[in-house]
């Protein structure tokens, strides 16, 4: 069987703190160890992946993001108590198309603010690996902060307040602010709903710190009066999202895109609701506690 060589691999990264594509890699064939060695280690330095120009069917999606780790379920259907794709439980559909009355992805076509995927989980998944299917003609792309810079330019005040301390992550909405099904309307946010995660996380391989936010709404700092909290976290978030930090891919059918969901944030601009959008997302399971 032939497979996919390091002979004409390259990374070329971005021009700033995350982000390179790799070129020379066709994921409709397996890969080598070695080819895996050499974008694993990319995917660990520059956290956001670019592989363009494939053509690949959901298996191969999935034999793919196999080569990286255990895959991890989808989230739960915001819509319903049924599968997101049936045909692939391993895989979540990102989409706005419907079928009738019924959605066949989930998020829809507005805004999906910053944020890191199913942190209200105690262990959250490692990385995600999305795969354009359908794009709409303009909108919808996505957007990356790079929370180990975010670390590492912390003012020291700030790295002292954070020390040791944990956030709620909320697991009553989504990022597209849909509320899940089985949970109530979150009244006090001392109350959130989700997993209790330090506000700085150790990369258990490389070392690195970074900050670990999972979304602004809903979020509260636990063990602070209320209003030292709100503070605190307003002050976090205006540090994340400043623009040195940030790495925006525009999206191309047949893209595919890796991120370390544990190390950056993303978010997705709008498009129009009559333009349809479909992608397929593979994501890995965590291995252990975050801290």
């Amino acid at each position: 069987m032939q497979q996919a060589t390091t002979t004409s691999l390259e990374i070329v990264p971005s021009s700033g703190s995350l982000g390179a594509e790799v070129r020379g890699v066709d994921l409709a064939l397996p890969l080598d160890d070695a080819t895996v060695a050499v974008i694993d280690a990319a995917w660990r330095e520059h956290l956001v992946l670019v592989l363009r120009d494939q053509h690949i069917d959901d298996d191969q999606l999935i034999a793919f993001s196999r080569r990286f780790g255990e895959l991890d379920p989808p989230g739960p259907n915001p819509y319903s108590g049924a599968p997101i794709y049936p045909e692939y439980p391993e895989l979540n559909v990102i989409s706005n198309i419907r079928q009738g009355d019924k959605p066949v992805g989930n998020l829809g076509s507005g805004e999906a603010v910053w944020h890191a995927d199913m942190t209200y989980n105690d262990i959250p998944p490692a990385g995600a690996i999305l795969y354009a299917v359908e794009l709409p003609a303009d909108g919808g792309n996505t957007e990356f902060a790079d929370m180990r810079l975010a670390y590492d330019t912390l003012p020291y005040h700030l790295k002292d307040q954070i020390c040791g301390r944990r956030a709620i992550h909320d697991a009553s909405h989504n990022s597209a602010g849909i509320r899940r099904r089985g949970y109530a309307e979150v009244t006090d946010v001392r109350h959130t709903p989700g997993a209790r995660q330090p506000l700085v996380r150790t990369d258990p391989v490389t070392g690195r710190r970074s900050l670990f936010l999972g979304r602004r709404p809903r979020s509260y700092i636990v063990g602070l009066e209320l209003d030292d909290s709100e503070a605190l976290l307003d002050a976090l978030w205006a540090h994340a999202g400043r623009r040195e930090g940030v790495f925006t891919h525009r999206w191309k059918l047949g893209d595919v895109l890796m991120w370390d969901n544990l190390s950056v944030l993303h978010r997705r601009d709008a498009f129009e609701s009559t333009d349809r959008r479909r992608l397929h997302r593979a994501q890995l399971k965590g291995t252990g506690p975050i801290a």
